[in-house]
């Protein structure tokens, strides 16, 4: 079993890496290879009985994300072209970097509570307006996926990881704006100036927005049908192989953890959490393995929700993800682990 799961976490890792027909039908490529965890960690048989409850998780988990893509798709599709008038009008009063900066903040702070799906289309759509070169364009995402990622956090409301994490604890609503608030919001701040020195704004040619244009309910439907395979998807691959982390992971000390969870570039974090988290573990240990989720979960395409919309939408390449995700996370990872052994 060990085997195979291990080649299948290889085979998520490098194909669509390696393969362009895999890039082009990432969903269906990550669908399979949950299927196959899921088969290989014989999690569908409990007591040689078909296990309902995992079959009703897997198809009611994505259902909330993909209403959530398809109404606000429908939302900023018909108000499209206002959006874009009230951004441009902004402009004309700040620079654009000064605008990265503060908008990455903003969604940032601002995910833990209108949730990190809303804080994702918010982006893309102001991403749409500015019509920046490419490079800077998938830049700016990155970063500021990274950023949503971490307010998501803060609230129970913001993420699945934030609500199991509260859950399993059984503590209060700001329990981790507490616990994590001191790490989170300057990491925030830190990558908004990030963004300001890294990001050279240069934008393409105007093009002009038909306000007709916003009539094509095929695409919103699509992408939101996208959306619901590839949350299917991370859910069987996180069933899948839950009982491995069960078996080895659970045990280990909070520094291991911490890098450990770097699979969560490419399983969903909330499982992760489930199987990690008990009320059991010190601060220290609940820490280490959030901000090691947090952090990881932004370095590829999979790892969050915030990522995997974006990147949809905006048809970001994983190859093209992870040429800034995989190296900027790395060095995050590397200034949080120096912060916590301190």
């Amino acid at each position: 079993m060990v085997i195979g799961l291990a080649l299948i976490i290889l085979a998520v890792l490098v194909m669509p890496l390696v393969s362009k027909l895999i890039e082009r039908n990432l969903e269906l490529f990550l669908f399979v290879m949950g299927l196959c965890a899921t088969l290989v960690s014989r999690v569908w048989i409990v007591k040689h009985n078909f296990n309902t409850g995992l079959f009703i998780k897997v198809i009611k988990s994505p259902l909330s994300i993909t209403c959530a893509v398809f109404i606000a798709g429908l939302f900023f599709t018909v108000f499209q072209y206002h959006i874009r008038k009230i951004i441009e009008k902004i402009l004309k009063v700040i620079s654009m970097k000064l605008f990265f900066f503060f908008m990455i903040i903003i969604l940032g702070l601002a995910s833990g509570l209108i949730t990190a799906i809303i804080s994702a289309l918010i982006l893309v759509e102001i991403v749409n307006t500015l019509n920046l070169e490419r490079k800077q364009e998938i830049s700016l995402v990155i970063i500021a996926c990274f950023s949503i990622g971490f307010g998501a956090v803060l609230t129970p409301v913001g993420e699945p990881l934030a609500t199991i994490a509260i859950s399993k604890l059984g503590k209060d609503f700001w329990y981790l704006f507490r616990l994590l608030g001191i790490y989170i919001i300057p990491g925030i701040v830190t990558m908004a100036g990030f963004a300001y020195y890294h990001i050279k704004p240069q934008r393409k040619p105007a093009s002009f927005v038909d306000e007709n244009e916003c009539a094509n309910f095929k695409e919103i439907f699509i992408r939101a049908l996208k959306v619901y395979i590839f949350v299917m998807a991370l859910v069987m691959l996180s069933e899948g192989f839950k009982p491995v982390i069960d078996r080895y992971v659970i045990g280990l000390n909070s520094k291991t953890l911490f890098w450990l969870n770097m699979i969560s570039a490419i399983l969903d974090n909330a499982t992760l959490t489930a199987a990690e988290i008990s009320n059991m573990m010190t601060p220290t240990q609940i820490k280490s393995i959030l901000l090691g989720l947090l952090i990881s979960g932004g370095m590829l395409i999979p790892g969050n929700i915030p990522n995997i919309i974006s990147a949809g939408k905006l048809k970001i390449k994983s190859r093209e993800w992870a040429k800034l995700g995989v190296p900027l996370g790395l060095c995050i990872m590397s200034i949080y682990f120096v912060i916590l052994c301190l």
